[in-house]
């Protein structure tokens, strides 16, 4: 929707520039595309009057002229033909830009000087849709040598917003007039709807009208006599223009004027095109050929609407009217249309048609029936300004079902409460007031009358969005909704649970389920000591045989079982977990012993303990741990003992990972390595932190150092890890480890290892003198507690 901002200001006062409006419009709701200011790409283009013409010497298609510009006299060599001596023109001087951005300068034609050129009305762009022919010759009296953009006063804005089609009452310079005055607090007027009727022969004596199919929901219409056919004021044209409309003549021009401004479509009819006196409304018939404004004939169906003299059609129902009854230079008498019809209908022909109007853009979003009578009443208010006819008696108005105001009743507290804000329920009235929505307090209720234009608000938050789009989107506190993903307490480790397989499914890995009935040789075979407390198990009474008399207290057989079935039936590689509980047994043989939640990972085949490690530590990230250790394990008969961590989150340790000992894995009949990892889930459930924070993305930029550090082999990466955590502070935003090498430029019992330190402040922006502290604080760290030195 062009919105013209002069003749916005017709109808509101406004004490800021377009551009600040349509910022201040676009926090109300209403979307601004840009502000169109025209003749922004002219420049060096003034008036000038042509002095003498003479013959090119040299071409047979060209005169050069001699032209006046006020303070001298230049030479145009030009082609056109439509200019006479004393003619004033617009002229393009040296190094001047047309509308389309040409630059044009000064130079020879077939040898003669040319100073620049003459312009016509595409190359300023004020054209509209007709081709033109020739140059653009100006008034007599323009005054010589003036910028052109000051004389035709193209120094003006326009206004390009995006309406949403569930505010078609927005499609009118009286609708944003309303949205620009309840922005700005101040108060908008109607344009005057007021007529004389000076003609005494009445419409209702002259054609009959008959509604033949609901798709019509109004039809009103109304005569005008005496009619004069001719240009419309330069106002009104201008008007027009800017918001993107071709002037035609003033009768055409009015009906297209009302619709821009009042937001109604409207059409004129020849009254001698009415031949049978009777204008019906209803379906076309099939295959029927129709000629529209455009003169392109169309084939239509019974599902278009027409506008007919009794069976012949003469226009297409909120499309496009008939080229049989357009308004012609000897029309006398015409008759004007304002109607309302289903908006689907519409919007369903025209794409059918492919041809989309401004009529049909607007009916097709269901526009309100009562503005027909506003725009009627305005086309003939602009006949008596104009002078331009006598409007007769009587107005024909076919309304069955009429359309009635909405009321709906909303608590004051609940908008707040629903926005977060503290506004009275006075301030709200009058937001809401400044709308038209006619708002009484009664209590701490609000009152509300829904005028029939606003067909886009039926509940309660619809008048919370008015009350905070007035209030003003940007004054409304940010608030950070309060998430947990427990419902109760009771579930909230059913849902961990749940949420640890999606994690290992993810991660790739397959569930496996096994028995908690073990035997109790098993023990043997995961190389347990004697002594060892896993061994005081719970014993079965009635147990199903040797292999199942004891419940497990740990998972490793039941897991290295599995990796060594699937190793036997020869596949190459196995992943897979299993959420099981483990048994331990308590002193008092009385209690029922203690049932521990335990996570395994298994797995085997081109895989190693960072693997395994990276699954883990995706479970740990799931559950929101991140201050969790991993230090190293060496005796755990189970395990490598040189390959194996603890888990520990202080000094609790809540699961151990690592590669399985070579003679545990022979044990199971599988001869690559193989890597496992129990995790308590009681433990980690309880540590866990579900509920997520979040903020607001970092406002200045990151600064990243690498550094490649020579170590002992013994010294682990977590060590190094925690030293830059600790050393760097707050600064330190990510610590990356990216490589780990040893060879022959590295001295024995040395590793290489390389990080990425990422450093940032959520102050201000990092200096090269900022970083260099930390960044020397933590190398003098990393060389006093490891003994690192920088490769």
């Amino acid at each position: 929707m062009k919105v013209p901002f002069n003749w916005l200001k017709d109808y509101v006062e406004v004490n800021i520039d377009a551009k600040e409006l349509g910022d201040k419009l676009t926090l109300s709701g209403s979307a601004l595309e840009e502000v169109i200011t025209q003749g922004d790409e002219i420049k060096n283009i003034v008036t000038g009057k042509i002095v003498e013409i003479t013959q090119h010497p040299d071409a047979d298609k060209l005169k050069v002229c001699q032209v006046d510009i006020g303070n001298e006299t230049i030479q145009i060599v030009t082609a056109a033909t439509n200019m006479e001596e004393q003619d004033v023109v617009p002229v393009a001087l040296h190094k001047s830009i047309l509308a389309d951005g040409t630059e044009i300068k000064k130079g020879k034609l077939r040898g003669v000087v040319s100073n620049g050129m003459f312009c016509s009305e595409e190359e300023l762009g004020i054209a509209g849709d007709e081709p033109v022919h020739g140059l653009m010759i100006l008034p007599e009296d323009a005054p010589l040598g003036m910028d052109i953009k000051e004389y035709l006063n193209l120094n003006k804005s326009i206004l390009d917003f995006d309406i949403t089609s569930n505010r078609p009452d927005c499609l009118s310079i009286v609708g944003m007039a309303r949205e620009t005055a309840a922005t700005l607090r101040t108060n908008y007027k109607m344009p005057n709807l007021n007529y004389e009727v000076k003609s005494n022969e009445n419409i209702n004596d002259k054609i009959k009208v008959e509604v033949r199919d609901a798709l019509c929901r109004r039809y009103m219409a109304r005569g005008v006599k005496n009619v004069k056919i001719m240009p419309s004021p330069g106002w009104m044209q201008e008007r027009l223009l800017e918001a993107g409309v071709r002037p035609i003549n003033n009768i055409v021009d009015i009906t297209n004027f009302v619709m821009l401004e009042i937001g109604e479509p409207m059409h004129a009819f020849d009254a001698r095109e009415i031949k049978s006196g009777k204008i019906v409304v209803e379906r076309a018939n099939d295959n029927e050929k129709f000629i529209t404004l455009d003169e392109v004939e169309r084939t239509l169906d019974s599902s278009f609407l027409c506008i007919k003299d009794d069976n012949r059609s003469i226009g297409l129902a909120g499309i496009m009217g008939g080229l049989n009854s357009e308004i012609q230079e000897d029309t006398t008498e015409v008759i004007f249309e304002a109607a309302n019809f289903d908006g689907t209908n519409i919007r369903v022909n025209s794409k059918k048609l492919n041809l989309r109007s401004e009529s049909s853009a607007r009916f097709e979003k269901d526009i309100d029936p009562n503005l027909a009578e506003l725009a009627i009443n305005r086309a003939c208010a602009l006949v008596c300004e104009l002078g331009c006819g006598e409007v007769m008696e009587g107005t024909i108005d076919i309304y069955n079902s009429k359309k009635e105001e909405g009321y709906i009743t909303v608590d004051s507290k609940w908008i707040n409460k629903f926005l977060g804000t503290e506004i009275s329920k006075e301030d709200m009235k009058k937001y809401l007031d400044s709308l038209e929505l006619k708002t009484e307090i009664n209590g701490e209720n609000l009152n509300i009358t829904i005028p029939t234009f606003r067909i886009d608000i039926a509940i309660k938050e619809d008048i919370a969005e008015e009350v905070a789009r007035i209030y003003g989107y940007d004054k409304i506190p940010t608030t950070i909704f309060n998430i947990s993903t427990g419902r109760e307490p009771k579930y909230k480790n059913e849902l961990l649970r749940d949420l640890m397989v999606r994690t290992m499914v993810s991660s790739g890995l397959n569930q496996s389920i096994s028995y908690s009935f073990i035997s109790p040789k098993v023990f043997d075979k995961i190389s347990l000591p004697e002594d060892s407390e896993l061994r005081k198990v719970v014993k079965i009474k009635n147990p199903l045989g040797e292999d199942y008399s004891v419940m497990r207290t740990t998972t490793i057989h039941s897991m290295m079982e599995c990796l060594g079935r699937n190793y036997s039936r020869n596949n190459g590689y196995a992943r897979l977990f299993e959420i099981g509980k483990v048994y331990i047994p308590n002193e008092d043989e009385t209690v029922i012993p203690t049932e521990k939640n335990i996570l395994t990972i298994g797995m085997y085949g081109n895989c190693d303990y960072l693997d395994l490690k990276g699954i883990v530590e995706n479970a740990l990230e799931a559950l929101g741990l991140n201050k969790v250790m991993f230090t190293r394990e060496s005796d755990n008969p189970s395990y490598h003992p040189g390959k194996t961590a603890a888990l520990m989150i202080g000094n609790t340790k809540v699961g151990v990972l690592g590669e399985v000992h070579p003679d545990v894995s022979e044990n199971y009949g599988v001869d690559v390595n193989c890597y496992l990892a129990e995790l308590n889930l009681d433990l980690l459930f309880d540590y866990s932190k579900i509920n997520k924070k979040y903020k607001a993305l970092p406002k200045f930029p990151a600064v990243t150092r690498d550094i490649a550090l020579l170590v002992n082999d013994e010294v682990l990466v977590q060590e190094i890890e925690d030293t830059i955590k600790r050393a760097g502070g707050n600064l330190v935003e990510k610590v990356e480890l990216f490589d780990i090498y040893k060879g022959a430029q590295i001295p024995e019992g040395k590793k290489s290892i390389a990080y990425a330190i990422a450093y940032r402040d959520e102050r201000k922006t990092l200096t090269d003198n900022d970083v260099n502290k930390v960044h020397d604080k933590i190398l003098r760290s990393l060389e006093h507690k490891l003994g690192a030195t920088l490769r």
